[in-house]
């Protein structure tokens, strides 16, 4: 009967160890996909940049992309302008009939984009997309290298600025591109999640 119980044991733990490896691999994988994001260059009808990056931010959101499509830019710059004798500054967009999107590049991503309203096509030779080069986007004020954080996904975090300063939850997920984690917070007796800034957040230690 002991030999029965200890054998038991062992396939608990093996499997325990086995599941314990997947959850591991599939963190990595998952990890792996995010670096094998490269920003593109989408062409659209002239004045519509803001609504084609409206419009995909919808189809993200809808078709559950986050993690593939990680960011819609349209890339502004200062420019002063002289008006009755007065400077003024203001915002102008740096590539009018562009939009850039961050993006792991496969069928699925490439069809949301590519049939967004307003969008006419990616910038490449023919039909393919080709990606920005570090040297092609370093101009444009993005920032390529990676950023880290002490905490992961299940992590308990207390927010400690912000609207939601003093209260605390758990890590559900993390943007590094926008640096916000969301978490679950109780609001009206029931948790909710809420998007809050890196530098709002501390880890809670055990």
């Amino acid at each position: 009967m002991a030999e029965e119980n200890m054998n038991v044991q062992n396939n608990l733990d093996e499997e325990a160890l086995n599941n314990q490896s997947a959850d591991s691999k599939e963190g990595l994988a998952e990890e792996d996909k995010t670096s094998e994001a490269k920003w593109y260059v989408a062409h659209t009808y002239s004045g519509y940049e803001n609504k084609v990056k409206a419009n995909l931010d919808k189809a993200i959101e809808n078709r559950h992309l986050q993690d593939q499509i990680l960011e819609v830019r349209v890339p502004l710059q200062d420019v002063v302008e002289m008006k009755n004798g007065a400077k003024k500054t203001v915002q102008r967009k740096m590539f009018p009939g562009y939009v850039l999107v961050h993006m792991i590049m496969n069928d699925e991503t490439w069809y949301v984009v590519r049939n967004t309203r307003g969008v006419t096509g990616f910038v490449g030779p023919g039909s393919k997309p080709v990606p920005l080069s570090d040297d092609e986007i370093k101009p444009l004020g993005i920032k390529t290298q990676s950023l880290s954080v002490d905490f992961e996904v299940g992590d308990e975090l207390a927010v400690v600025a912000g609207v939601w300063k003093d209260t605390s939850g758990i890590v559900q997920r993390i943007d590094l591109n926008k640096q916000t984690a969301t978490i679950n917070v109780e609001l009206f007796g029931r948790e909710t999640p809420v998007e809050i800034g890196f530098a709002e957040v501390r880890k809670i230690e055990d």
